[in-house]
């Protein structure tokens, strides 16, 4: 297991703060009531390692096929229905959602190989990753992966807690299946809007393994 770039910054935030608190505590406080102290070294050392542990990329054995799409990311897949795409296919497409808890990896990854020919950061609200508009009206970054005649959109959406998304893709680069193409912070949700008839592998409620879950097969 490594510990993604993304979070350098926020752990050493978190790593300052945790010892400032029980610096100042045990230096002040600690002959009056010890057993405060040790509640709140415990308390906060559990915090910063559930911080830690957000950032981290466990090894995996990733799914390079490509008659498959992999999972951009860990989580719960909270939608699988036929929409009408409005931001760039104007037509009907299959959506799949997957939602992703503060638990979860939040690497981002490719779904599948091929050239990026769309990539748009759209401001919005932050709604409950949940919420049936938070594909439309949350913040988000849309990127379209073709490969041959298939095309496939991947939004990365901000929640609620989310309130970075990065990414790292440009038009006309090309990329490679279950590599990374972004982070979010602190929970979210990310959408595949694939062709209608697509060969749907996951059912509602399934756990995913980004870059290992094959989603859906071309």
């Amino acid at each position: 297991m490594t510990i993604h770039r993304e979070g350098y910054k926020s752990i050493a935030i978190g790593s300052l703060i945790f010892g400032a608190i029980n610096f100042l505590y045990f230096y002040f406080f600690s002959a009056d009531c010890p057993l405060l102290g040790w509640i709140i070294f415990f308390a906060t050392l559990g915090l910063l390692l559930f911080l830690i542990s957000f950032f981290r990329i466990p090894n995996r054995k990733l799914t390079i096929n490509e008659s498959s799409i992999v999972s951009p990311c860990d989580g719960k897949v909270v939608v699988i229905e036929e929409i009408v795409d409005e931001e760039y296919f104007k037509d009907k497409r299959l959506q799949i959602s997957i939602f992703m808890s503060p638990a979860n990896v939040h690497v981002n990854r490719n779904p599948l190989s091929g050239d990026v020919v769309y990539n748009q950061y759209h401001k919005g609200k932050y709604l409950v990753a949940w919420h049936p508009k938070s594909s439309t009206e949350n913040e988000r970054h849309s990127v379209v992966i073709r490969k041959g005649d298939t095309q496939v959109l991947v939004k990365q959406i901000a929640g609620a807690l989310a309130k970075r998304i990065v990414n790292y893709l440009q038009v006309g680069q090309k990329v490679n299946q279950a590599e990374e193409m972004g982070f979010i912070k602190f929970g979210s949700r990310v959408d595949l809007i694939l062709p209608v008839g697509t060969k749907v592998n996951v059912e509602l409620n399934q756990k995913v393994q980004g870059g290992v879950s094959v989603i859906a097969t071309i």
